[in-house]
């Protein structure tokens, strides 16, 4: 097997408005409201959204968690990451979710209720539906639009991930069997699995505002900035221009660099301290 592989570039990081990003998924409430908070009293940006440009705007690819609690808290400016989409540094992944500290009998029952959304046995295979579910049982299911629910439309998939969004626990994970799962997370009840999705998909979330639930897209990016630590004084300074701050930026990514402060990893890496 050849080791030879695309060397990463050099991050493109800039200040950019905080109204030209848009998402093309939803915020995890679970995760944007207790990060907004932290914003309020921490100091610095840790790891800046990922973002494509799109017309005269930008395409969050990750990170609509930082873009909400910016948004939420008046910020005028955001620091991003901005990569070339589709292209050979970025890959588009699928995350599954699981779902943990509820019970199945309610999540099932929840799952009825929903005119949106169709849950049925899937008698062996899920191939074609919007999802498929693995109970902790054996079961297996699969997503469909419900009674009012459009078969071109996320608005089915939505409307089952809010359900146990707002009443479970929501874990995200790469792992697709299931088997595998249950140990690791021993209060888990359901494993919910998505099919692939494609950049021209993320690109028409984003445009028609028809948009993904939270945690399903994963966007996988050859030479992400990570911990990067920007002092958040300097998004929030309201007496510096937006070209001044992208100066003061650059100045700063210059002075990391010459200090040796900025370490590049090739290697796929596990990191165990978020």
């Amino acid at each position: 097997m050849s080791n030879q592989h695309l060397e990463a570039p050099q991050p493109d990081l800039r200040i950019v408005r905080t109204d030209s990003l848009g998402p093309h998924e939803l915020h995890d409430s679970q995760r944007a409201v207790p990060l907004a908070e932290r914003l309020r009293e921490e100091t610095h940006m840790i790891n800046p959204p990922v973002v494509a440009p799109h017309g005269d705007h930008f395409v969050i690819l990750d990170g609509a968690n930082r873009f909400h609690a910016f948004s939420h808290l008046g910020y005028p400016h955001i620091l991003v990451q901005v990569v070339t989409y589709p292209g050979d540094h970025v890959a588009l992944d699928t995350w599954h979710h699981v779902v943990g500290g509820w019970h199945i009998n309610a999540l099932l029952d929840g799952a009825a209720a929903l005119d949106e959304a169709r849950l049925a046995d899937a008698n062996g295979s899920a191939a074609g539906a919007l999802a498929s579910v693995a109970l902790r049982d054996g079961r297996l299911l699969a997503l469909s639009p419900g009674a009012t629910g459009d078969p071109e439309s996320f608005a089915a998939v939505r409307a089952f991930v809010g359900l146990y969004q707002r009443s479970a626990n929501l874990h995200r994970t790469a792992i697709h069997d299931a088997e595998a799962l249950w140990s690791l997370y021993p209060d888990a009840i359901a494993l919910v699995r998505f099919p692939s999705i494609t950049p021209q998909t993320i690109f028409h979330a984003a445009d028609t505002r028809d948009f993904l639930p939270p945690g399903i897209s994963r966007h996988i990016v050859q030479g992400r900035a990570i911990r990067v630590n920007y002092p958040l004084d300097a998004l929030r300074d309201s007496s510096l221009t937006l070209d001044d701050k992208n100066t003061r930026l650059q100045d700063w990514i210059r002075h990391r660099l010459a200090s040796r402060a900025v370490r590049y990893y090739a290697e796929a890496t596990y990191q165990f301290d978020e």
